[in-house]
């Protein structure tokens, strides 16, 4: 089995241990939660949001007939409220991402693309549309959706920013956010706000180290960077300890506090620990949110 299967696989399994969870926006001014499955809703949701290519497992119900007789290509007429069903999923794949202080670790990348695929695997037994971040392609469900998603998701592919790129999403949908969140809190917040201001709820995670925590080195230490930083001689790295940790606290403080602010989750998974953590810590803020 290839590595990607095996990973893909890992993913199936670490999904499969949790119920399936139904995402879903809050709703504006509704008192019973509908789904897109066949059933409709008045009001907010029949907003028209776009026309977009038909794509193999639309509903044939979907297709708008007039706009598809205008070119040679079938579209699908989409409304807000069904475009708010839809999640999308980022994972970090900038070089900052390939580390780990110890062998017996798997580095940040390969935590950060198991939460992904396996929650997308959650997301989509639940009949959700998901799309990965980025990657230009429409939030779909069904297993041709989840087996493209993996593709994309398990594609070498490296970033040179370590945060998503602003996107022009539906109202009331939701980003997941998976990476090491270490770029200054100003940049991180100009980019949830963009988001913030179109409706979009949202969820980080911050995908660490334990060594990016707690600094444990000793001695003299020369640390090399992996985005093109000059390297950091530190004589006495024991010396410096606590004023990074310090250092680190106050930016996961700072995570919090735009969270917060912006009405999104915020939680810390380290590659010590089992992804299953993590995963049901997602479970838990998105389950709050359909049943708000």
């Amino acid at each position: 089995m290839a590595v990607t299967e095996r990973l893909q696989h890992r993913a199936e399994q670490l999904a499969a241990a949790l119920p399936p969870l139904l995402v879903a926006s809050e709703r504006v001014a509704a008192t019973i939660a509908q789904g897109v499955h066949g059933r409709r809703r008045v009001g907010l949701g029949e907003t028209f949001w776009q026309f977009r290519r038909y794509q193999p497992g639309d509903p044939v119900r979907m297709i708008d007939w007039r706009q598809s007789a205008k070119t040679q290509a079938v579209f699908v007429r989409e409304t807000e409220w069904e475009a708010a069903q839809s999640i999308w999923l980022w994972r970090d794949a900038s070089p900052s991402m390939h580390y780990r202080s110890r062998k017996d670790l798997q580095d940040k990348s390969e935590h950060a693309d198991m939460l992904v695929l396996a929650l997308a695997s959650l997301l989509i037994a639940a009949g959700e549309n998901v799309a990965l971040l980025g990657t230009g392609h429409l939030p779909t469900s069904g297993r041709m959706a989840y087996n493209r998603f993996c593709h994309a998701v398990l594609a070498e592919v490296t970033e040179t920013e370590g945060l998503p790129a602003i996107e022009l999403l539906p109202r009331h949908g939701h980003v997941v956010w998976v990476g090491d969140l270490l770029a200054p809190l100003d940049d991180i917040k100009a980019r949830m706000a963009a988001y913030v201001s179109r409706g979009v709820h949202g969820h980080l995670v911050q995908v660490l180290d334990p060594a990016e925590e707690t600094l444990p080195f000793k001695g003299r230490i020369r640390f090399q960077g992996l985005e093109g930083e000059a390297p950091t001689l530190i004589g006495r790295t024991d010396t410096v300890r606590e004023e990074y940790a310090e250092r680190m606290t106050t930016h996961q403080a700072g995570l919090k506090d735009l969270a917060r602010i912006f009405g999104w989750s915020y939680a810390v998974h380290r590659t010590d620990r089992p992804p299953q953590t993590a995963l049901l810590a997602l479970y838990m803020a998105l389950a709050r949110i359909a049943g708000s």
